[in-house]
């Protein structure tokens, strides 16, 4: 007999609930954030990244591309410049390792709804942008962990990272024999 068992669950966003232990992983490569709960169960959302050039900003001169690391939300600020930082100006700061402070944050943009449509999405100065709604479902992730929030920025998927694949895209067939 064979049986198709998925061994992880794509959720649509509007069905999404935060946990205690959910990452946000953050594929650079083809701008798109994860959400995914310790279970391996996810859903994902559009987000814009750095664009890949060098840019002058804030009075520094730096390669704008979103770095990859592991980083930890810590803090949340509220930022007066509504353009870059969306109509509320909240502001997750990412810190490197979950040690060092950096310029590096999550926010929205007031732009954000025109960056998230469009095809090309490198368009921040490093951060990553992403929509009023998603950021709401992170700052809810991030006080249900103790005011943090673990983030993973790679360029490619790491396939390892989910304990499963999307059931409506990819099973996994198990093959069961009977002795």
């Amino acid at each position: 007999m064979s049986i198709s068992v998925p061994t992880s669950i794509r959720q649509d966003f509007q069905d999404w609930r935060p946990q205690r232990g959910d990452i946000f992983y953050v594929d650079t490569q083809v701008n798109r954030g994860f959400l995914i709960h310790e279970s391996g169960d996810f859903t994902s959302f559009p987000l814009a990244t750095g664009q890949r050039r060098f840019v002058s900003y804030i009075g520094l001169y730096y390669n704008a591309a979103t770095p990859v690391g592991t980083w930890t939300v810590k803090s949340i600020h509220t930022q007066g410049d509504r353009v870059t930082y969306g109509k509320r100006g909240t502001f997750l700061r990412l810190y490197r390792d979950g040690e060092e402070w950096s310029h590096y944050g999550i926010h929205e943009h007031l732009y954000g709804n025109e960056m998230l449509a469009s095809d090309q999405r490198y368009r921040s100065m490093g951060c990553i942008i992403v929509s009023r709604e998603i950021l709401d479902t992170l700052m809810a992730t991030y006080e249900l962990n103790g005011e943090e929030l673990q983030v993973v920025t790679s360029y490619g998927l790491d396939d390892t990272l989910f304990a499963a694949r999307d059931q409506e895209e990819e099973e996994h067939d198990v093959v069961a024999s009977s002795v």
